[in-house]
């Protein structure tokens, strides 16, 4: 395989841009498939949305895989999702893609997502072309769109083409490197008729082809010599500095066209086999697992030691499929190579190369493939190479999930079949998380947002035919004292034969913020007995007693934090007493004390960090407070507001869907608990009522 033929790439973009539709025509000229389908509408869906829940609701929701042919080229193709909730399919895709098609809406222009997947493609240092799609809907403004890609992601964008009427007049584009006229013709646009440049167009071609010229004469001295001597620059020359320029990362090649209309996606496809980089391009570092500081410099050379990275698992009836990349050397079907993480040897029992949902066989793959290995167990992002501590690549990165959710399945004899699911997509999705709240004992499950989990509980009941009920997680409250007390308590039990006694005497208070700093908010105990009052064996019995009754507290049966207890006299009986007198004395000294005390309820308060646009700022604070949040801090870098506030956890449920929507999808929220503080008395009693039903309910 020539590698200079090949190319692997992903296709990213905001929501409703036209990925798929793209995707769909790509795979059509390139003779892939034989029909074109639509995203929505009928039929039988586009072929990368291979999923039942895709085609029904028109959205990418796992990253498809396929490999086409074009002009003697390969080109290995990812389409990803533009969901911010799926954005971890985004993030694994790029970081094994040696070059990228951002798709963008002639009319949306710079959307949220397309901020978001910009930043993911500068940090996997992804060279990309820009498409701007729909050029043939009602407000289509092509120059707007630039203009934004070069505001809003602070990159050189520079148009190749231009067009040939505009919203639904456009007919077809002018090629400025070769000043011809190309349109699309045939019942699916597979023709390409190139003609001479309308005249009315002809001087707004030769404005925006010497504008082309003096923008990539930035990049080359050569083009630089021949513009300034008036001479003619040779097409191969536009090329070479286009390519080079693109693979710096320095620029922007922008083409037009109209997917869904079947216009513009032949040149976009000659431009990727002509400007984004093969896998020999594409120069790789990995870590030294005995030396962290070393770095190992990687090759494409199918005669090295062979190392790949499973960027993917998918878990399917016929067991787990790993996506894996080849960066160096080959794998051979039914060869054995170690998972550099856990030191383990796996057998790759067999190699498949896929096209969406459907595998192709094959007995080997070398440097540069993308293709998917049956018969392993790892987990995404691990290295696999030829021998033992080799090397490491660079893991993938993802983002904490924002969003938690309890769930159980409605009937008791599901909960297997529901374990099993949860796992599965634990392990197939990186920001799905799955956890015990060990307090309340309910399952709760975290991801990207409301529509990352909607869509897992649909699946469970589809794949796994479970029913489940899903609501927010219950909010783990506290109890604590605001007022101190004092006690003088006597246990006297005596039944014939050797009874109980035991008597305490000291206080009882809320902790002061240096003691709760100190022993993290737990029971502060303070023995200060003396002349053996209470023999020194049977104060950590009395501490034990206190300890037992912090379980639950009087008030709703949450645990008791914040108390401090000193232990100042007491007396014993030399007969009846013991470590069990004692420790029943405790109890019973707490059960009569702590509702003198005043008991109140204390909630978690969640430190929240809020970044959003600088014209969203007014709206999001509003919301803050109308959530019983105080805002400690904002501050604004580069038009990004970053605002610091104290929200009550109990009120989080359900921002995340609240702050897109103010924001227009590009607000982000982390959050993490801060402190406990006390619930406001109207509220108090409403956790009371609630939680006196749910326990006489178990």
């Amino acid at each position: 395989m020539d590698l200079q033929k090949v190319r692997n790439i992903g296709i990213s973009a905001h929501i409703d841009s036209g990925k798929t539709t793209l995707s769909e025509r790509i795979l059509y000229y390139a003779g892939r498939i034989h029909k074109i389908e639509d995203v929505r509408g009928g039929g039988d869906g586009a072929t990368m949305d291979h999923m039942e829940l895709e085609k029904e609701r028109g959205i990418t929701i796992t990253s498809a895989a396929t490999t086409v042919d074009w002009n003697g080229h390969t080109i290995n193709l990812i389409d990803t999702p533009g969901h911010v909730d799926f954005t971890v399919e985004v993030e694994r895709s790029l970081r094994v893609l040696d070059g990228a098609v951002l798709v963008l809406c002639a009319v949306g222009g710079v959307q949220s997502q397309s901020i978001t997947v910009d930043r993911q493609m500068k940090r996997y240092h992804v060279p990309r072309l820009a498409f701007i799609n729909k050029m043939d809907r009602t407000g289509a403004d092509s120059a707007s769109v630039v203009e934004q890609l070069r505001e809003k992601l602070g990159c050189d964008a520079l148009p190749m083409q231009i067009q040939i009427g505009n919203e639904d007049k456009f007919e077809g584009i002018v090629d400025l490197i070769t000043m011809k006229a190309i349109y699309f013709d045939g019942p699916h646009g597979e023709t390409l008729r190139e003609e001479d440049i309308p005249t009315a167009l002809v001087d707004e071609a030769k404005t925006a082809r010497n504008h082309m010229l003096e923008a990539l004469s930035m990049y080359s001295d050569e083009m630089m010599e021949l513009l300034l001597s008036e001479e003619d620059v040779p097409a191969t020359l536009i090329h070479k500095v286009t390519r080079d320029a693109t693979l710096e990362q320095e620029l922007t090649p922008v083409f037009l066209g109209t997917a869904y209309r079947n216009k513009g996606v032949q040149p976009l496809l000659d431009a990727v086999t002509r400007y984004l980089p093969c896998p020999l391009d594409h120069s790789l570092q990995a870590s030294d697992p005995r030396d962290p500081e070393k770095t190992i410099p990687l090759s494409p050379d199918p005669d090295k030691p062979f190392v790949g990275m499973a960027f993917k698992i998918v878990d399917d009836e016929f067991g787990q499929l790993t996506f894996t990349r080849i960066y160096q050397g080959k794998v051979e079907k039914g060869g054995q190579y170690y998972n550099q993480r856990i030191g383990k040897k796996d057998r790759f029992s067999r190699i498949v190369k896929m096209h969406s949902d459907k595998r192709e066989e094959v007995d080997s793959a070398s440097a540069g493939d993308i293709v998917a290995i049956m018969g392993i167990d790892c987990a995404s992002g691990d290295t696999y190479c030829q021998e033992k501590d080799y090397c490491t690549l660079e893991n993938i990165f993802v983002a904490e999930p924002v969003i938690k959710m309890s769930i159980e399945p409605k009937s008791r004899d599901q909960s297997d079949r529901l374990s099993k699911a949860l796992q599965r997509f634990r392990k197939e999705d990186p920001t799905f998380r799955v956890m015990t709240d060990e307090e309340t004992g309910e399952t709760i499950i975290a991801g990207m947002g409301e529509l990352h989990l909607e869509i897992y509980v649909e699946r469970i009941l589809r794949e796994y035919k479970v029913e489940v009920e899903v609501g927010p997680p219950k909010v783990s409250y506290r109890e604590s004292a605001t007022l101190p007390a004092e006690f003088n308590y006597k246990h006297k039990k005596q039944t014939g034969g050797s009874g109980q006694y035991g008597h305490i005497v000291g206080s009882i208070a809320p902790m002061t913020e240096e003691e709760t700093a100190e022993t993290e908010g737990e029971l502060l105990f303070v023995d200060n007995v003396t002349g053996g009052r209470i023999p020194k064996n049977y104060i950590p019995a009395v501490e034990k007693g206190f300890r037992k009754m912090l379980a639950k507290g009087p008030v709703a049966g949450f645990p008791v934090v914040g108390l401090k207890i000193e232990l100042d006299d007491g007396s014993y009986h030399d007969v009846d007493s013991s470590d069990m007198a004692f420790m029943l004395t405790a109890q019973g000294c707490f059960r009569e004390t702590f509702p003198k005390m005043k008991p109140a309820l204390l909630e978690p308060i969640m430190l929240v960090e809020i970044e959003c646009p600088e014209t969203f700022q007014g709206p999001v604070v509003g919301n803050v407070s109308s959530r019983r949040g105080i805002v400690t801090s904002t501050g604004v870098q580069n038009g990004v507001c970053t605002i610091l506030a104290e929200v009550p956890l109990a009120e989080t449920f359900g921002y995340s869907t609240d702050l897109r929507s103010m924001t227009q999808g590009q607000g982000t929220f982390t959050m993490e608990l801060a402190r406990y503080k006390p619930v406001p008395s109207g509220i108090q009693t409403e956790i009371v009522a609630e939680r006196k039903a749910e326990l006489q309910l178990a």
